[in-house]
């Protein structure tokens, strides 16, 4: 397979482990959602993971990279929807009240957080210019995702360790006021993610 594991692992960490869209869907999901909100937002990302590695696997991705217009008009779509993603975060978390959360939505859902991932020009960009460097000469859809395995693997090891550092102190503060800083905070840091993608 001549995958290069090994040096995968360093030029992952530091996408992996530092706070992104993911990062924050997942803490949102969380919070609002508790274990099975943290685990449908984990999945959803992890499709997205698999989603870029049979799309780089196949070649589809350098066709659409190789046409600016298009590139552009997923980078367009992606930030629009995390824009989205980071209003609606900013929202829920301004009507957060103390009745309860009828008003908004319990937790990011499985497909928002794979739409996420997949049109996230960031992620587009990594698997193409960083994955396919380890992926070996002939490349192909199993080392990808090989490789795209083991990104999910530390993505989850990490994103669940966080939150369930998160959970854990719902049950010694104000769930409400959490909920508020949380939510307001997630969506500023989303939307802030969403408009640095558009920087070339």
């Amino acid at each position: 397979m001549d995958l290069n594991l090994l040096g995968f692992m360093p030029a992952l960490l530091p996408v992996a482990l530092s706070p992104g869209a993911s990062f924050t869907l997942v803490m949102s999901g969380a919070l609002a959602g508790g274990h099975k909100g943290l685990f449908r937002t984990l999945a959803g990302t992890a499709l997205g993971i698999y989603t870029h590695a049979v799309l780089i696997g196949f070649g589809i991705t350098a066709v659409l990279i190789s046409s600016p217009a298009t590139f552009a008009v997923l980078k367009f779509l992606g930030t629009a929807y995390l824009l989205w993603l980071g209003a609606m975060l900013i929202r829920n978390g301004i009507r957060a009240n103390p009745e309860g959360y009828a008003d908004t939505k319990q937790s990011v859902t499985l497909r928002e957080a794979w739409i996420a991932n997949v049109l996230n020009p960031k992620a587009i960009i990594f698997y193409l210019t960083v994955v396919s460097q380890f992926a070996g000469i002939q490349g192909g859809v199993c080392n990808y995702l090989t490789l795209a395995s083991v990104h999910v693997v530390v993505m989850s090891v990490w994103l669940y360790a966080v939150s369930q550092t998160l959970i854990f102190s719902v049950t010694k503060t104000n769930p409400l006021m959490l909920k508020k800083y949380v939510n307001i905070a997630g969506g500023m840091l989303l939307i802030a993610f969403s408009l640095h993608s558009l920087i070339p």
